[in-house]
């Protein structure tokens, strides 16, 4: 085992004996082995492309395993198992019909040629050889840049499976998906400047993957709008949702409708309060929790069913798991999962019929509220306002202060910032970083909000849409924005995010709590030299060097 794709990596350097986020060594290189097996299938659709030979099942679930992969999703050993199975099936079934029109297809010794091991045992002895240690190079700044290629593709493959999970999907952003994919064991030499390139169209895969997804969230369900959210609760019975996925917590509250039960989001669920169409279920009442971190203290209190939708699961405390459901791509051994059908319906009644035999809360608690909704519609919508108060010297500076929150030492700085930020600032926000400060009373400028929610992590897509259009109003480059990109990351999402701001030329992006332990110095002094981003230091010396002032 050797893992250092996220943020929490032991010592800063690699998971090498147990993962930090609960992995077994053996889920570790089964995880492996599973995005090794995936670049064979990879290799073979690009040929079947050039025959006309597509197999869209196996374009969707290369996403789906690459984005089962990510930290956090799923810990079943024997779920890695038939997943490589099964790629090795749509792989040889690719391949067979490529060879049916007379084409003789003649691949690289590797994982197009692959044959899997008889048994479990057999498949994890394979997987020993095919971790991150074992790429086909000597140079290690290559290295990290395939490395980054490959941690970048796993959070694209994230957002891409959540909008073809509802129906919104793309020829040739599958096809792009594959040859980022393919690279590297596909028989050509590349030098270190064609990976920082193909680094940056893994940037430009992730802001079209954004762009379908957000596509596919506001056709479903609107466009968000602002939205009260409370955080205390009511007498009933409940569920508590967490995760990613807006068409599991649609079927739950179809499904719940009439039956007594309250549904509370977690984590990085809270933006779903502002869509419209989720919006209309008087049973949909509050947020519950923070963080996905804080899991293991808070879901023991929960009286209620919980249920996992995506990535940021934890292993399940015992005084919890049996209220526990995971569904989708998550997954633990001991964890009830929930199926879908052929159609995608899944039949939560499991989840339900767990929620009625607990208690639920026996009392109404007020613990205030927060203000969810300011997707792109929403703030554009308001951006003549914006725009006069930034003329009027009402707003002075803007500053992007979100990203994904974690356990590790250091992210006091993100609450600390936001406290200090001078008032006559705006403090945008998204992701389940928010959590260090997302309850604060920031109070207004010239009627609006000084703390914005945008979204989930997959809405920095907005943040995009915001900043380019501010830029055009003031007719001046997005770097030329009043506005600071303080970002917090921890797992492979926020990778393929800050390869689409690199990718669209974004300068002087402030990154922590650390630097990712695949970043070598040489890696990193290209970054900083043509982007100029650097790691966060204090919110004193930070705030100082970008508004030119101490803070207050």
């Amino acid at each position: 085992m050797f893992c250092y794709q996220c943020e929490q990596a032991a010592k800063g350097e690699g998971c090498t004996k147990i993962g930090v986020c609960g992995k077994q060594p053996e889920v570790a290189d089964l995880q492996d082995l599973t995005a090794y097996v995936l670049r064979g299938l990879s290799l073979v659709a690009l040929e079947g492309r050039k025959t006309g030979n597509v197999i869209s099942e196996a374009d969707q679930y290369t996403v789906a395993l690459l984005f089962s992969t990510l930290t956090n999703v799923n810990f079943d050993p024997e779920y890695f198992v038939n997943a490589i199975r099964q790629i090795v099936r749509y792989r040889d079934e690719l391949r067979a019909m490529i060879e049916n029109t007379g084409r003789d297809l003649q691949l690289p010794e590797g994982p197009a040629t692959f044959e899997p091991a008889a048994d479990s045992a057999g498949l994890i002895r394979q997987a020993q050889g095919k971790g991150l240690k074992n790429y086909p190079t000597n140079d290690p700044d290559i290295a990290s840049l395939m490395h980054t290629v490959l941690f970048g593709l796993k959070g694209v493959a994230a957002y891409t499976d959540h909008a073809q999970i509802l129906g919104v999907k793309d020829e040739e952003h599958y096809k792009n998906f594959h040859e980022a994919l393919a690279a590297g064991w596909d028989g050509k030499e590349r030098g270190l400047q064609e990976w920082v390139g193909l680094a940056l169209k893994v940037g430009e895969l992730n802001l079209k993957a954004m762009e379908l997804l957000d596509k596919a969230n506001t056709g479903a369900y609107g466009n968000p709008v602002p939205t009260q959210v409370p955080l205390g609760h009511r007498k009933n019975k409940a569920i508590l949702i967490s995760g990613h996925d807006l068409r599991d917590l649609h079927m739950l509250l179809e499904q719940t409708k009439g039956k007594g039960i309250d549904i509370y989001t977690h984590g990085e669920m809270l933006p779903t309060h502002g869509y419209p169409e989720l919006k209309k279920f008087d049973h949909f009442y509050g947020n519950w929790g923070t963080a996905w971190q804080n899991q293991q203290k808070e879901f023991p209190t929960f009286p209620g069913a919980i249920l996992m939708t995506t990535n940021c699961l934890q292993r399940a405390q015992q005084s919890y798991e049996h209220n526990l459901f995971t569904t989708g791509l998550v997954g633990w051994p001991s964890v009830t999962h929930i199926e879908a059908d052929s159609t995608g319906y899944k039949d939560f009644s499991p989840v339900i019929n767990r929620a009625l035999e607990l208690p639920g809360f026996t009392e109404d608690e007020d613990r205030g509220h927060v203000m969810v909704g300011f997707g792109h519609d929403a703030v554009l919508g308001v951006a003549d306002k914006i725009i006069d108060a930034v003329k009027s010297g009402a707003i002075k500076h803007f500053f992007l202060v979100g990203g994904c929150d974690g356990a590790k030492p250091g992210r006091n700085y993100y609450t600390e910032f936001v406290e200090k930020a001078p008032k006559d600032t705006v403090i945008l926000t998204l992701a389940c970083g928010k959590y260090r400060f997302y309850d604060k009373d920031l109070g207004t400028i010239g009627g609006l909000p000084r703390l914005i929610d945008i979204g989930q992590c997959n809405d920095s897509y907005s943040a995009i849409q915001i900043a380019v259009a501010l830029s055009k109003a003031f007719n001046v480059g997005v770097n030329e924005l009043p506005l600071s990109m303080i970002l917090s990351w921890y797992e492979q999402k926020a990778v393929a995010i800050l390869l689409t701001l690199l990718a669209l030329g974004i300068k002087n992006i402030r990154l922590g709590p650390s630097l990712p332990a695949f970043i070598t110095p040489n890696v990193l002094n290209f970054l900083v030299q043509n982007y100029d981003i650097k790691p966060i230091s204090t919110p004193d010396q930070d705030l100082e060097a970008i508004l030119g002032k101490k803070a207050a």
